[in-house]
């Protein structure tokens, strides 16, 4: 029998496998919400048992699915890339996919993202999030015609917006942001990260307009500096830094 044959048990030594196999309890505290039920939002709580290693995201399938069906979240891959369960974990915007159990046990709240309308329950519509990163032109624009083959790119050029390409769209980073919280006008984080990445790109010819667009009062001069954003992203993109490079050109680089 080979290694690819073996069981866990198998693998694992005595201490490894004690480890393992032990759950710990975890309380979860969640603020809940259906129109059809009442106006005011509510707090729910329930225990279940988990492994360390279980991902959040485990723990709110072990209530939807065995305890109370009625609870709603978005979720899809599971492995911090769709961005569809993006919450806010004890005070902070997250994906409940990349935290594990044993970093919130024995306790944990978990509410909506903010500033966008609440749905039923951890669910908000996108709508206006996805407005805003529509509006940025968030796509390649080239116009110079079909090249016989494919638009050449040193490494430096690629680097130049390399961060920028990380972001999938998981509204954490803007909905972290105090100005859209109170600004429904406002453009958000998201939406410049991705314009930021065409702008910068040599292959792309509508910088301008991109910036121009940035320039009005909806734009990138709403942002405070709170660095909130930077901090929610779960893909560790630099969004402030983002931000106020796109400032820089709107002020210095003429258009």
């Amino acid at each position: 029998m080979g290694p690819e044959d073996a069981t866990l048990g198998e693998v694992l030594d005595e201490p490894d496998r004690r480890r393992a196999n032990r759950t710990t309890e975890l309380t979860l505290r969640i603020r809940r919400f259906n129109p059809e039920v009442s106006e005011e939002s509510w707090w729910d709580e329930f225990t279940v048992e988990m492994h360390p290693t279980d991902r959040l995201l485990d723990a709110l399938h072990e209530i939807k699915w065995h305890q109370d069906g009625t609870l709603s979240l978005r979720r899809s891959c599971a492995h911090g890339i769709c961005g569809s369960d993006a919450m806010v974990i004890d005070g902070h915007n997250a994906l409940a996919c990349k935290v594990l159990v044993h970093d919130v046990a024995p306790k944990v709240t978990i509410e909506p993202i903010r500033g966008l309308r609440v749905l039923k329950d951890l669910i908000v519509d996108m709508d206006p999030f996805f407005e805003g990163y529509a509006s940025v032109l968030p796509y390649l624009v080239n116009d110079e015609g079909e090249p016989e083959r494919e638009r050449l790119q040193s490494p430096e050029e690629r680097e130049r917006f390399d961060d920028t390409t990380k972001c999938i769209l998981c509204a954490a980073c803007t909905t972290s942001c105090p100005i859209f919280w109170s600004d429904d006008q406002y453009i958000g984080p998201a939406a410049i990260v991705n314009a930021h990445r065409f702008i910068y790109d040599s292959r792309d010819r509508a910088g301008t307009e991109r910036l121009k667009i940035l320039s009005e009062k909806t734009g990138v001069f709403r942002c405070r500096t709170t660095f909130n954003c930077t901090e929610a992203c779960p893909r560790g993109i630099h969004v402030t830094q983002a931000i106020q490079e796109v400032k820089r050109s709107i002020l210095f680089d003429r258009f």
